[in-house]
Order: C-alpha cells, then sequence, then structure tokens
C-alpha cells in the first residue's frame, strides 16, 4: 500500500538505506544541524547525503531558504511513506503478548499531573511489565510529534488536537485549598467572604492559551460571583507548585482533585468552602499522531492509564 513508485524504487539500492534515514532525521528536524546532532555526523556530511538522495531520485527533496529548510511536495510524499512504513516494522517487530512486551515507551506529560498523578503510580506498572521502560519528558509546551522522539503525550486540555488522536483519560474537578494553618488564621471556613483577605496561588498555564488567573475567575464566577477577588497574589506556571506553595501557608490555591486528594486525605490541605464539587472544563487526555496501530508496548500502557485513571 505504501511502496514507492517503480521508476523510484529501482533507483533506491542497499547504498541509499543510510541516505533514507539521514532524510528522515532532516524532515522530522526540519534543521540540517539538529539532525547531524541526532546521527552524529557533520552538517555537510548530512547534506551530502541528502544531495546524493536527490540525485538517485531525481528530484528535490527539500526547499533551500536563508536560514531554514522546508520539504518540497515531493518531499512531504516520501517523508509519509517512510514514517508509515517505519511505523509497520516497527510493529511487525513487536512482541505479540503482553507477557513478553518489552521495549521503552517516550511519554511527554504536564509537569503537575506527571509529579502528582503518574510517578507515584509508576512502581505498580513496572511490576507489572518488567519488560517496559518509561521514559517521561514534562513541558508546558504543545508537542511536536514530527520533531520530537515521543510516543504518547498527556495534556490538560479541552479535547481539540487538531491532526492528532487524542482518548480522554479522566475528568477533573477544582476547589480551593490551603494549609489548616492557613484557614484558620483567615477564618475562612464556611466563610468564601474572607477571601478578599488572602493570597492567592495562580497557575498562569493551566491549560493552553489560559490567562494568569483563569482558574481562579472560573472558580469564582460560579461560586462567589458576589465576591471581589483579592490583587493580591504568587503566580506559578505549574499546578504542583502552587500546591507547594499553600502546603506553607503562603495563600489559597485552586486545587484539582486528581492531584490534591492524597494530601487532603492526609491533613495537610482542607478545602475551606466545600468539597470539589465543581467540575473542570478541562479534562486529561492521551494523545498520540495517526498511525496504522498502536505498538504493543504502548498500547499495555495506554491500557493500565486508563485503568488509573477509572480508579480515581
Amino acid at each position: 500500500m505504501y511502496n514507492l513508485p517503480p521508476r523510484i524504487a529501482h533507483r533506491l539500492d542497499s547504498s541509499q538505506f543510510a541516505n533514507l534515514h539521514t532524510f528522515l532525521a532532516v524532515a522530522r528536524h526540519m534543521s540540517f544541524l539538529r539532525a547531524a546532532e541526532e546521527l552524529c555526523l557533520t552538517a555537510s556530511a548530512v547534506s551530502h547525503r541528502i544531495r546524493r538522495l536527490e540525485g538517485a531520485l531525481d528530484m528535490r527533496l527539500f526547499e533551500r531558504l536563508t536560514r531554514q529548510i522546508s520539504l518540497t511536495p515531493e518531499g512531504e510524499r516520501l517523508f509519509g511513506i517512510l514514517q508509515r512504513t517505519m511505523s509497520e516494522l516497527a510493529e511487525a517487530l513487536e512482541p505479540t503478548t503482553e507477557e513478553n512486551v518489552e521495549g521503552r515507551i517516550t511519554v511527554y506529560a504536564r509537569p503537575s499531573v506527571a509529579q502528582c498523578w503518574l510517578v507515584p503510580q509508576l512502581a505498580e506498572f513496572s511490576t507489572k511489565y518488567p519488560g517496559l521502560s518509561v521514559d517521561l519528558r514534562v513541558g508546558n509546551d504543545n508537542i511536536d510529534f514530527r520533531t520530537q522522539h515521543v510516543d504518547l503525550a498527556i495534556d490538560y486540555a479541552n479535547g481539540e488536537f487538531p491532526g492528532l488522536v487524542s482518548h480522554k483519560l479522566m475528568d477533573e474537578r477544582m476547589a480551593p485549598v490551603c494549609s489548616p494553618e492557613y484557614a484558620t488564621r483567615h477564618g475562612l471556613y464556611g466563610h468564601p467572604e474572607q477571601i478578599v483577605g488572602c493570597t492567592l496561588l495562580h497557575d498562569s498555564l493551566a491549560w493552553h492559551h489560559a490567562a494568569h488567573d483563569a482558574e481562579w475567575v472560573l472558580w469564582a464566577s460560579q461560586n462567589t460571583p458576589d465576591i471581589e477577588l483579592p490583587e493580591r497574589s504568587f503566580t506559578f506556571d505549574r499546578s504542583d507548585l502552587c500546591v507547594v506553595a499553600a502546603l506553607n501557608h503562603v495563600g489559597v490555591a485552586i486545587g484539582r482533585q486528581r492531584l490534591v486528594q492524597k494530601r487532603i486525605d492526609q491533613g495537610e490541605l482542607v478545602l475551606p468552602f466545600g468539597d470539589f464539587s465543581q467540575r473542570c472544563a478541562y479534562s486529561y487526555y492521551l494523545v498520540h499522531p495517526p498511525m496504522p496501530a498502536i505498538p504493543l508496548r504502548t498500547s499495555v500502557f495506554v491500557a493500565w492509564l486508563h485503568e488509573k485513571g477509572s480508579s480515581g
């Protein structure tokens, strides 16, 4: 289904395999220099390989501009064919049963869900699948599956992922949280109007394109519309850092139930204005690029994540 046209295929002898591999690296990174770093070659060697490949195919694969490159239509087509072929090859080499599955899964996740929810549960996964390793990377940026070697992403979002495949992992609920000492000192229990004298803790990157105070504004609009939120605040770019600040009596944070429930159960945090009654407009999603079939090592991890997400 993904074969190259005969007029092209006959020009690709075994000497061109390395050049095709080099082409894949350059197309992923859109950079000769970064491809060279990945392949442990010089940039000139990479350029030479690409020119040899273009000569063999009798077509231009890249538009070379002053400070950047882009794929030509022929290059885009070849890149797509090679990506699908490599995906099918990887699938064919996968173990066929969960009992003997092995390999490495590279996962990109939001820092807070990684630290507070995923990482504490990885010991269970390791025991269940001793042949699988997890390479976890965190960040708040949109993941680019084409340029980064990532199998799966865990994002906190509204479910819109153009050009990607997504599965809802779990919903989320939110409520203000603080330390017991802070709640007592400011008379917060059962008195949301007392929030005016507090310091608010903001996650400035709660979700993509969120305003720095988006979570607090959303909570207030549905719970205390007549109360003006205080201006005094501390702002972080991670929800878990807001929680750390709350634990240390800095102020009141918007807590996400999935991330703070253990702290509440242990008495380190309290819910001064009631329980987690407000469902968030955003949820946690598993995201990956379209592919003919998900590799077994990834599907096993996805199934385990769904199991943990449904168990609370």
